[in-house]
């Protein structure tokens, strides 16, 4: 089933000209319900824990949890999505050169401890944040391009830190009726991925099919939503 999709590429290019002209039908106004949901396993009784959001856009999801005490570290490659994120947020913030990414930017509020990085995600390393007790995973591994997978799940688990609890969205639909992105990414994937270093465990499982995603030419749209944890 992969095959339809497989050597699918959007470039860098084409995702910033979807947000030059706010074609960014994936973007949510509201906190994304898996996450809302999912919460508190993901925090798992901790206090004051590092997220990185791979992929980031203007996800409200940051405000939402930097308001809970947590912080924030995103990448995104378009700095117009990084900028609004903060304008529509009302929330103040500096830009400098990020050390040790040649040619970013980092965006940051300190009063919330959010830094978005404006980069190519593969140039961002361990070495410029260290590691993350928690990642959001919305929109970004059913993002990147189909042949980049296992050099994506390379970089995460590099990010992960030892408590590191991974939340990860992917869709399940027949490629051969949508090119993507989104991408179809079955939970077979995310074990093949994954799976010889964390556990894996399906959360939350429902139907996302909308008006929108019936005119991908679609019958059936599932989202599921797992966590994975280092194995000891």
């Amino acid at each position: 089933m992969l095959e339809p999709q497989a050597d699918r590429v959007r470039t860098l290019g084409e995702w910033e000209e979807s947000w030059k002209k706010d074609n960014i039908g994936f973007h949510m106004d509201h906190v994304n319900p898996m996450l809302a949901n999912n919460i508190d396993k993901v925090v798992n009784g901790r206090k004051g824990v590092r997220f990185f959001f791979p992929l980031c856009g203007k996800a409200v999801d940051m405000k939402w949890l930097a308001d809970r005490g947590h912080s924030v570290v995103g990448v995104e490659i378009c700095e117009k999505a990084v900028r609004q994120f903060f304008e529509e947020n009302n929330m103040m913030y500096s830009e400098e050169a990020a050390g040790g990414v040649p040619g970013a930017k980092v965006f940051k509020n300190s009063e919330k401890s959010i830094s978005l990085y404006q980069c190519d995600l593969y140039n961002f390393s361990s070495s410029v944040e260290g590691q993350f007790g928690a990642i959001w995973d919305r929109g970004s591994l059913v993002a990147i391009n189909p042949q980049d997978r296992e050099k994506y799940a390379a970089l995460m688990i590099s990010l992960m830190a030892k408590d590191c609890r991974y939340l990860v969205d992917n869709l399940l639909y027949n490629p051969t009726l949508y090119k993507g992105p989104p991408f179809f990414v079955p939970d077979e994937q995310l074990h093949s991925l994954f799976g010889h270093c964390c556990n894996i465990e399906l959360l939350q499982s429902a139907d996302a099919l909308t008006d929108r995603t019936r005119k991908w030419g679609l019958d059936y749209l599932t989202e599921n939503v797992h966590l994975l944890t280092p194995k000891s």
